[in-house]
């Protein structure tokens, strides 16, 4: 279970990794940030169904799951936004708490997102299971952002 929630943790954590949203070529002006972070999403749960290969009777199950990292998304979504917005007027003790918040937040919603994970993840087959492994494994490797820590590992 520790295992589960680490990998659904930095899974969730950098969840802009697999899917940046563009902006329409007709749109005149750029997409809000808010869509921006609400099409990643959309564009994780569109990859990772497609990618564990989710069959017609896992779908109530992973309908609960997508919802999950829905609502952890847009709670995210609208704390960073207001973080932003109050990060210039903000004491050194006001944005320690705001963050102490936000990452609160995000514990718990990474939780919500195991809990709705579990069961979906016991209904799989074991190929769906090794995807699954590989797929949230593939996001604790070493990346180009690392810098020193990835060249110090190795």
């Amino acid at each position: 279970m520790k295992k589960t929630l680490v990998i659904l943790a930095c899974a969730f954590a950098a969840n802009g990794v697999f899917a940046q949203a563009s902006a329409p070529a007709a749109a005149p002006t750029p997409a809000s940030p808010a869509a921006k972070h609400e099409a990643r999403i959309e564009d994780r749960i569109s990859y990772l169904h497609k990618q564990l290969k989710i069959t017609p009777a896992q779908e109530d199950q992973w309908k609960t799951f997508a919802d999950a990292m829905r609502d952890d998304g847009e709670t995210m979504g609208q704390l960073y936004e207001q973080r932003i917005k109050n990060a210039s007027t903000q004491s050194a003790i006001d944005n320690m708490q705001d963050y102490a918040n936000l990452t609160q937040a995000h514990a718990d919603g990474i939780k919500k997102i195991l809990a709705a994970f579990q069961p979906l993840y016991n209904s799989f087959t074991p190929e769906q299971k090794k995807l699954a492994d590989d797929t949230f494994r593939e996001r604790m490797g070493p990346r180009e952002h690392r810098g020193a820590h990835a060249k110090s590992q190795k």
